[in-house]
C-alpha cells in the first residue's frame, strides 16, 4: 500500500445563487483525515455521470454525511413531504445504491445522520418525517452557537454483542443531537446498535457484512479527537479502510 487511505466523502447538492454547487462540512472531512487516518476525497453527487463500480473500485472508503436536506419520501413509500422541506434529489440518486453497492463489495462505509437514515431506507426501512413531540429533545434550535448545538443532550443505550460494544462503547453514553427526522421501522437485515431513551433508534450496523458498514445518528465526526467515544468510531472506519486499500489492487 502507498498512502493513506482513499476515503470519498459524499457531499451534497446546493445552490449559491444561481450556480449548483456541491457543498460538504468541513468538520467530515477533517475527521477522515485526522481521526481516520485517511485522504479526504469529496464525491459528488452525479448520478448519471458517475458509476457505482468506479467508485467502488477506486476507494477504500466511502463516509455518508449529514445534510441540510431529507430523502424524499417515495423512497420508502412515505406520504409527501410538507410544503418548503429541503431535498436533494441527485443525492438519493447516488448515495441509496451506493450504500447496498459499497456493503455487496466489501467497502468499507459509515453513515453520519442523513447518512445513517439513508443506510435504513437503502435496505428496506423508513423514516418518521417528524420527530416534534416525541418526548426527547433531538434537534436543538439552529440559532444557538455551533458548541450549544453539537453538545451532548441525551443519552443512549447500547445494545450488546453489537460493533459498538466491540469498539468499547457500552451502556449509557451521551451524544449531540442535532436531527428532525429519524427511524420508523429498521430495514431488513440490518441490526440496532443503539437506542435513546424515547425508544428512537440511533445505530444501526448491517449483518453479516463483509467490511465495517455502521450508521449512526449523531455527529461523531464533532470534535472528534476530544471525545474518546466519536474517535472509536472513526478509528475503526479508518482501520477498516487501510485493511481494504492494502488488498485493493492497484494499490
Amino acid at each position: 500500500m502507498s498512502g493513506p487511505p482513499l476515503i470519498g466523502i459524499i457531499a451534497s447538492s446546493w445552490k449559491i445563487g444561481p450556480h449548483a454547487v456541491q457543498i460538504l462540512d468541513d468538520k467530515y472531512g477533517q475527521a477522515v483525515a485526522i481521526a481516520a487516518g485517511g485522504l479526504p476525497l469529496v464525491l459528488p453527487v452525479f448520478p448519471d455521470l458517475v458509476q457505482l463500480p468506479d467508485i467502488i473500485e477506486s476507494l477504500d472508503g466511502v463516509l455518508f454525511t449529514g445534510s441540510p436536506s431529507n430523502i424524499e419520501p417515495h423512497h420508502y413509500d412515505g406520504p409527501p413531504s410538507p410544503p418548503r422541506t429541503p431535498h436533494d434529489r441527485a443525492r438519493d440518486g447516488l448515495a441509496l445504491p451506493l450504500w447496498r453497492a459499497a456493503v455487496e463489495a466489501g467497502l468499507p462505509a459509515l453513515g453520519i445522520c442523513r447518512g445513517f437514515q439513508e443506510l435504513n431506507v437503502a435496505f428496506g426501512g423508513t423514516l418518521h418525517q417528524q420527530l416534534a413531540g416525541s418526548g426527547a429533545e433531538h434537534e436543538p434550535p439552529d440559532n444557538q452557537p455551533l458548541e450549544a448545538q453539537y453538545s451532548r443532550t441525551h443519552a443512549l443505550t447500547i445494545r450488546p454483542g453489537g460493533v459498538l460494544e466491540r469498539l468499547g462503547l457500552a451502556g449509557r453514553i451521551e451524544v449531540n443531537s442535532v436531527h428532525g427526522q429519524g427511524i420508523a421501522e429498521v430495514g431488513p437485515g440490518l441490526r440496532i446498535e443503539a437506542v435513546a431513551e424515547d425508544g428512537l433508534v440511533e445505530g444501526l450496523s448491517v449483518t453479516g457484512s463483509r467490511s465495517f458498514a455502521l450508521g449512526v445518528q449523531w455527529h461523531p465526526e464533532w470534535q472528534v479527537t476530544a471525545n474518546a467515544d466519536y474517535l472509536a468510531i472513526f478509528k475503526a472506519f479508518g482501520s477498516a479502510c487501510r485493511e481494504r486499500a492494502q488488498r485493493r489492487p492497484g494499490r
